[in-house]
């Protein structure tokens, strides 16, 4: 019996499918299904603040084909205040510490504040994966007074807030403070301020200017006592209620998070349900990117993969399957990772347009469901051209300086990519651009990691030597067949090798002339790395 294939046969098809379930049973309305996503605006974005996006819009896309309508709210946190002078932004930014980010002017001196700036960044990165998202900026919101209603009731329970804090996280901050921080009047600094006293009436709260701890340091505050008008974003609520308000008031049904908010989260969660009587959105809790050190991707520690970084070497729906290929589970990631995800969208390509066949129903609907995920359900009506990432940057390093892209143009016509005079076609122009970016950047490229048995180990050890003094493309070809034979290693076996060592993948070019054209020392020490 076939297994039933729900949507695009993605877990994203079947997230949709629980959201729709669980609002049906809590009998609200499904006229407009929200998502929403998050935007850190006190730094550089990276990596990880696009996969919010990507998730998010992954589910709204899928709730959609199921038929309903649906949006996402892309969220900025432009209210916040600084924490830490991210690194690479100059120490002059040190006197802004504590101020909300789109009160600082924009060191760059492009944008009206620095938190539109990096807002503005990521922002960018959304539209050129093609995420569709309806933006809303905190400072507006709050500006408008669109959170009215439900900041007053979580002003009301303040109290009772507090108590959920302290048994969720064991924090009794709250207990003591309002879970409301308002703008000094005087200083204009948003983390110095303790708010003491609500006063319902006049939709005011009372605060004094005391100083706070932030990022290991502390903050001090200037003594001022004053009020803050809730209702005209003269400060904002804590993030222990601010979801919780956001989820209400906006009426969102589905929200990603990463591990590292998941205590907040839970807090969120309770005060949405208890305190502001909305059931919270499903959720999906997914976990961090990590630079290859192991250490967390961050702005204000200076490890920052930004989307910027990545569109310079891989295209947008490269960056997309990064984001979309799997859900859960910690990765590693730094920018030597893109080929192998231009390469691994090359085969979804190929099983999508029926070039590669994918036996197992199943399996075949997940893959070419997120290739199209990748596409933003927007695939091309035809596959592009597909060279090996690692076989254009190789081409690239040896490239004649004056007229690179004129090189690999007429060797790509060689290696039958393209036919004789056939001009390449934008994907692959990009992707040329993309490899020459790479080798003005890094000059190498990272070979592909495989399992090399150890006849295989003596066969290569043994082509290296005979590199290191053969000149002819035939003899060379000749050398690799008799080395496989003599070390009992099938001739197109050994081939395969070669090639994922050197392009990436199982196939490519002649290999005795791809060699001299590479250089034979690009090739030995290509070959020496995968040895070691």
């Amino acid at each position: 019996m076939s297994r039933q294939i729900i949507g695009h046969g993605t877990w994203y098809d079947k997230m949709a499918v629980q959201i729709i379930e669980r609002e049906r049973k809590l009998g609200r309305s499904l006229n407009l299904i929200r998502t929403e996503m998050g935007i850190a605006a006190s730094g550089f974005p990276h990596i990880g603040n696009l996969s919010d996006a990507a998730r998010a819009f992954a589910v709204t896309l899928a709730l959609r084909e199921q038929g309903h309508n649906s949006e996402m709210i892309a969220f900025a946190d432009d209210k916040d205040g600084l924490r830490k002078v991210p690194a690479g932004l100059p120490e002059s930014l040190k006197k802004y510490l504590g101020h909300p980010v789109t009160s600082i002017p924009d060191p760059f001196q492009c944008h009206k504040s620095y938190g539109e700036h990096m807002t503005l960044l990521l922002l960018e990165a959304l539209d050129k994966c093609g995420i569709e998202y309806k933006f809303m900026s905190a400072t507006k919101v709050y500006h408008k007074g669109l959170f009215k209603a439900e900041i007053q009731t979580i002003l009301l329970n303040a109290k009772r807030i507090g108590e959920i804090v302290r048994e969720e996280v064991g924090q009794e901050k709250f207990l003591e403070a309002l879970p409301y921080f308002a703008v000094c009047e005087n200083c204009g600094r948003i983390y110095t301020t303790k708010a003491y006293e609500f006063l319902p009436k006049e939709e005011k709260v009372l605060y004094v200017c005391e100083g706070m701890e932030v990022k290991g340091r502390w903050l001090e505050g200037c003594g001022y006592k004053g009020e803050s008008d809730y209702t005209k974003g003269e400060g904002k609520l804590s993030w222990k209620g601010e979801f919780a308000v956001r989820w209400k008031a906006l009426d969102i049904r589905f929200e990603a998070y990463g591990k590292e908010i998941a205590d907040s989260v839970r807090v969120n969660d309770r005060i949405c349900r208890e305190i502001l009587g909305y059931e919270p959105p499903a959720h999906a809790k997914y976990e961090l990117f990590l630079d290859k050190s192991g250490k967390r991707l961050s702005k204000s520690a200076g490890n920052v993969f930004t989307p910027q970084t990545w569109f310079r070497y891989g295209s947008p729906q490269s960056l997309m399957l990064l984001m979309l290929k799997r859900f859960v589970g910690t990765r590693t990631l730094d920018v030597t990772d893109i080929p192998t995800y231009m390469n691994e969208l090359d085969e979804l390509e190929k099983i999508y347009f029926g070039m590669k066949t994918i036996k197992d129903e199943k399996e075949k609907a997940k893959l070419t469901g997120l290739y199209k995920y990748c596409w933003a359900l927007k695939p091309p009506k035809k596959p592009s051209i597909h060279v090996p990432y690692n076989l254009l940057t190789f081409l690239a390093k040896v490239a004649p300086k004056g007229s690179p892209k004129k090189f690999l143009i007429q060797k790509l016509q060689q290696y039958r990519y393209l036919k004789p005079n056939q001009k390449p076609n934008s994907t692959l122009e990009k992707r040329i651009e993309y490899a020459l970016n790479w080798i003005k950047d890094f000059q190498e490229i990272k070979e592909a990691t495989i399992e090399i048995t150890s006849k295989e180990r003596n066969a290569i050890k043994e082509l290296i030597e005979i590199l290191e003094k053969e000149e002819n493309t035939e003899k060379i070809q000749n050398a690799i067949f008799n080395i496989a034979k003599k070390h009992e290693i099938p001739p197109r076996k050994f081939f395969q090798t070669l090639y994922k060592i050197l392009i990436g993948v199982s196939h490519g070019p002649r290999l005795g002339p791809y060699i001299i054209t590479m250089g034979r020392q690009n090739v030995i020490q290509a070959l020496k790395r995968a040895l070691s």
